[in-house]
C-alpha cells in the first residue's frame, strides 16, 4: 500500500489555494492514496488525461446502492435516485428520459427571462449608496437560484430555505447537520411533486411527471424526487461559483479585464478560461472502483473510493501552455468543468448562457468594478466538491443605467 498524502495536514492554505498542492502531486503522479480533510481515505486522480480517462471507465462506478456501500442514514433518501448516482443501464435510461424535456429549445427560450433577472439584479445592487456588495449574495447566488427554480417550478417563497438545504449538503458543517438537511430537502420534494401532479403545470418538473418515452416508461416517485434534487443544486450551486471565481479571476488580473472590456468578442472564450482556471467543481462527485483499475500506471484496490480531481485536470501543463496563467485569448477548450463522459453536466448550455448574460452586463453597468477586499482574506466554502468564495466584496464608483 503506497504511503497516504494527509490533505488535511496542508491546512487552510490548501481550502484557499489548492492549486499548488495539486501541482506538486501531480510531478509525483497521475493518482495518489490520500486522505480528505474531513478524515476520508480515497484515490486522487489528478493529472488531466488519468482525469479523462476515470471519468469515462465503467470501473469506476457511482450507483452506491447496487453495489451495497451506502451506510448511514441517507443510504435510503429519495434525493440519490438520480443520474449522478446511478451506473448504465440505469443511468441511461434516466438521462434519456430528462433529457427529453431538458432540451436546448427550452434552454434558450430562457434567454429573455435570464437577461431580464439579471438587469433586476443589477438594478438592486448598483442601487446601494455606498456602491459597495457582496456580489455572491446581491448577484452570483440569485440569478441562477431564480433562473433554475422558474425553469423547474419551485416557489419563490421556498428558496431561502432551499439554499440552506442545499448549502449544507454540498459543503456540510458536519454530518448530523448533513443528514438534517437531506430529510428536509427530500420532504420538501415529495410535496412540492404532489402538488404539482394535483395540479399540473407547464415547467420542467411538470413535464418530467409526465414524459414518457417510447416504451411507456416514466420516472417513478423515487426517481422523479431524485431528478428535482439534482437539477435543482446542480442548477445553481455551480453557477453560483462559477460567476464569483469568474469576477475574481478577471478583477485580479487587470490587463484580461482591460482587454475583455475593450474585445467584446471574446466574452465566450473568457467564460471558457473562467471554466478552465478556477472552475466551480473541484472534485467529481465520489466513485468507488468494482474491481481493481490501473490509472496512469497506479493499481487503485477494488470497492476503494475515488476522487476526480477537476480542478487539477484543467491547470495540468502537460494539457494547457502556462496552466496557472489566467489568459481570456487561450485555446480553453478541453477543460473538464463540466466533467467528461456519460455523467458530463447535462446543464452546461444553460450555466454557459447565464455566466455570458451575467459577466457581460456585470462589466457593462460597472465600468470601474473592483474588489473591495484582500483577496488573500476570502472565505472558502468548505469541502472538496464546491470551489467558491462565501463572499465576494466589491465597489464601484460609478454605474451605467
Amino acid at each position: 500500500m503506497s504511503e497516504i498524502v494527509d490533505l488535511g495536514a496542508y491546512g487552510p492554505d490548501f481550502v484557499a489555494d489548492p492549486y499548488p498542492y495539486y501541482e506538486k502531486l501531480r510531478a509525483q503522479g497521475p493518482v495518489h492514496h490520500a486522505r480528505t480533510p474531513e478524515g476520508a481515505e480515497t484515490w486522487l486522480v489528478v493529472g488531466h488525461e488519468a482525469v479523462r480517462a476515470a471519468l469515462s471507465d465503467p470501473r469506476l462506478g457511482k450507483d452506491w446502492r447496487a453495489a451495497g456501500l451506502l451506510d448511514g442514514d441517507n443510504g435510503d433518501s429519495p434525493l440519490f435516485t438520480n443520474m449522478l448516482d446511478t451506473d448504465p443501464p440505469h443511468h441511461t435510461r434516466l438521462r434519456k428520459l430528462v433529457a427529453k424535456e431538458f432540451t436546448s429549445r427550452r434552454v434558450e427560450a430562457l434567454r429573455p427571462r435570464v437577461q431580464q433577472i439579471t438587469g433586476e439584479l443589477l438594478d438592486a445592487m448598483l442601487a446601494a449608496p455606498d456602491g459597495r456588495a457582496d456580489l455572491v449574495e446581491a448577484f452570483a447566488f440569485p440569478l441562477p437560484m431564480t433562473v433554475i427554480c422558474e425553469l423547474i417550478g419551485v416557489p419563490s417563497m421556498d428558496r431561502d430555505e432551499f439554499r440552506a438545504w442545499s448549502n449544507e449538503i454540498v459543503s456540510p458543517t458536519s454530518q448530523e447537520a448533513a443528514q438534517e438537511a437531506i430529510q428536509a430537502m427530500a420532504e420538501y420534494l415529495v410535496r412540492l411533486l404532489d402538488d404539482k401532479r394535483a395540479t399540473p403545470s407547464d415547467d420542467l418538473l411538470g413535464a418530467l411527471i409526465r414524459t414518457s418515452d417510447e416504451d411507456g416508461d416514466q420516472l417513478s416517485r423515487d426517481e422523479l424526487v431524485g431528478m428535482a434534487f439534482l437539477l435543482l443544486v446542480a442548477g445553481h450551486e455551480t453557477t453560483v461559483s462559477l460567476l464569483a471565481n469568474g469576477v475574481r479571476a478577471l478583477l485580479q488580473h487587470p490587463a484580461q479585464l482591460a482587454a475583455l472590456r475593450a474585445g467584446p468578442s471574446l466574452l465566450d472564450n473568457a467564460v471558457e478560461e473562467m471554466l478552465r482556471y478556477d472552475g466551480p467543481v473541484e472534485t467529481a462527485t465520489w466513485r468507488f472502483a468494482s474491481e481493481p483499475v490501473e490509472i496512469g500506471g497506479t493499481v487503485i484496490p477494488a470497492r476503494a473510493t475515488v476522487l476526480v480531481v477537476l480542478a487539477s485536470a484543467s491547470r495540468d501543463p502537460e494539457r494547457f501552455i502556462a496552466a496557472d496563467d489566467f489568459d481570456i485569448t487561450r485555446e480553453a477548450r478541453g477543460h473538464v468543468a463540466f466533467g467528461h463522459g456519460i455523467h458530463f453536466c447535462l446543464g452546461a448550455p444553460l450555466a454557459r448562457m447565464e455566466a455570458r448574460i451575467a459577466i457581460r452586463a456585470l462589466l457593462d453597468r460597472c465600468p470601474d468594478l473592483a474588489m473591495d477586499a484582500d483577496p488573500d482574506a476570502l472565505a472558502w466554502r468548505s469541502g472538496m466538491l464546491i470551489r467558491g468564495p462565501e463572499r465576494l466584496p466589491i465597489r464601484w464608483t460609478g454605474r451605467v443605467e
